[in-house]
């Protein structure tokens, strides 16, 4: 099992982005799905997360400006990022809470992208 972003790049301010995850291996399903970031110098920190059954929710700094979304069917996820500010200069990571089906049961386990550079510079 492994978890893939793409999407990064370079924007102006004001601009707009849409980053990608998705899971690919064998897997029972997926519960919650989220995307974090990291700036230089800084903590880790969740910027969005949605459930299994698409619930919501937003780090206050990105309300109104990101939408999270999943499509199941695909086990793919979205943040689609509008009026992009420098201070949302980061690497991005999503992170999957996957399920696994083994004799004993099923367990869900963690699993975290490699990253995708987002840059927000005039």
């Amino acid at each position: 099992v492994q978890v893939v972003e793409s999407g990064g790049g370079l924007v102006q301010p004001g601009g707009s982005l849409t980053l990608s995850c998705i899971a690919e291996g064998y897997f029972w399903g997926i519960y919650s799905m989220a995307w974090h970031r990291q700036a230089p110098g800084k903590q880790r920190e969740l910027v969005a997360a949605i459930t299994s059954d698409g619930s919501t929710s937003y780090a206050d700094s990105v309300k109104g400006r990101f939408t999270i979304s999943r499509d199941s069917a695909s086990n793919r996820m979205y943040l689609q990022m509008d009026s992009l500010k420098p201070e949302d200069t980061a690497v991005y990571y999503c992170e999957a809470q996957i399920a696994m089906r083994i004799p004993t049961g099923v367990y869900e386990y963690d699993y975290w992208g490699q990253g995708t550079q987002v840059t927000v510079s005039s």
